[in-house]
């Protein structure tokens, strides 16, 4: 698997520690440098294959934004600062997302998400590799491989996701998770489910069965899913 490789712009190393330790939590990512100011974060995208940048805006010599504006083709970029005011100028710029010192897990997490679901340069698995998302669930961020996924649930602002060893829950809303499973195989049958197309065995008008488990049809969802079960 392609790793995303970033570098760290931050003159405060307490700030770059933080981030390499959430960093170290995924490991479809990378650090290829650190840099406490902009001319060192110049040479650096000079000498490295860069994908993201996190790049803070207080800084001293040449500040963040001034340095993203002199960049001819930059690579994604996440700003991390302790400041609000400069979020619209960043959003101007195309960022990715704009982080508030300091700066969670959780919150880092969910803007990697969006690099993942915006960026140009794509994480592909190997060809020998099955294809996978990756989901944070309690202090963990576990890789799931969706060939092994048997369905999807909605818990209200959670996600029950059963595979084919273990059921893991994750604070994900199910349409953001559709999505994620956009032309992977899955079908949306009902507000509350999501189901792997090839682990279906069975389904009538009202429901679908993947082996004993019976998962409903929603009304909304029955003449689209009837088509293209019959269809397929």
């Amino acid at each position: 698997m392609k790793k995303i490789r970033c570098i760290l712009v931050d003159d405060e190393p307490l700030a770059i520690a933080l981030l390499q330790k959430h960093i170290e939590q995924l490991d479809f990512m990378e650090v290829a440098g650190t840099c406490p100011n902009a001319l060192k974060a110049l040479e650096t995208l000079k000498k490295a294959e860069v994908d993201l940048m996190f790049l803070d805006i207080r800084m001293p010599a040449i500040n963040g934004m001034d340095f993203l504006r002199m960049l001819r083709n930059p690579p994604k970029v996440i700003i991390t600062t302790a400041y609000r005011e400069y979020a619209l100028d960043g959003y101007d710029l195309d960022i990715i997302d704009y982080l508030l010192k300091p700066i969670t897990f959780e919150r880092f997490f969910k803007a990697i998400e969006r690099y993942l679901r915006n960026a140009n340069v794509a994480i592909l698995p190997a060809p020998d590799e099955p294809s996978a998302i990756y989901v944070k669930s309690g202090h963990r961020t576990v890789r799931i491989n969706t060939s092994d996924m048997l369905y999807l649930e909605s818990l209200k602002d959670y996600v029950k996701i059963v595979t084919t060893s273990e059921t893991i829950t994750a604070k994900y809303r199910i349409s953001d998770m559709e999505a994620e499973l956009s032309n992977k195989g899955f079908l949306r049958i009902h507000r509350s489910f999501i189901v792997n197309l090839k682990y279906i065995s069975a389904f009538t008008a009202n429901d679908v069965e993947i082996g004993k488990i019976e998962l409903p049809i929603g009304d909304s969802y029955k003449a689209m899913v009837t088509k293209l079960l019959k269809g397929s």
